[in-house]
């Protein structure tokens, strides 16, 4: 098993700042792609940006220019740094990874999800 613990959120004002992490931990993994999601209330998850092992990022255009996905390999954390944050930024932001476990000669790859962290952005 994995499990992601994310940290970071809060309130802010329009055009403030926030960075989350997410730290994953567990036994004989490894981790492929990461990233961050969001669900507003009322609304479906969307993916706000991903960032692959070789550290690669790919974004939601709603978020391009403003937020930043950066990960330490060595500490298997993902971050995000959020700058000029909108009212429309609020949600419920969740970190998941995609990750290799191998445990004798079985092999799974899966996604995990952390438990999500509030963002609230205020006009």
């Amino acid at each position: 098993q994995v499990q992601l613990v994310e940290s970071g959120g809060g309130s802010v004002q329009a055009g403030g700042s926030l960075r989350l992490s997410c730290a994953a931990s567990g036994r004989r993994f490894s981790i492929n792609d990461m990233g961050w999601s969001r669900q507003a209330p009322g609304k479906q998850r969307e993916s706000v940006a991903i960032i692959t092992s070789s550290g690669s990022a790919n974004y939601a255009d709603s978020v391009k220019g403003r937020f930043t996905i950066s990960r330490d390999n060595a500490d298997n954390t993902v971050y995000l740094q959020m700058n000029s944050l909108k009212p429309e930024d609020t949600a419920a932001y969740y970190c998941y990874a995609n990750v290799t476990i191998r445990v004798l000669t079985t092999t799974i790859i899966g996604d995990y999800w952390g438990q999500g962290t509030q963002v609230t952005v205020s006009s």
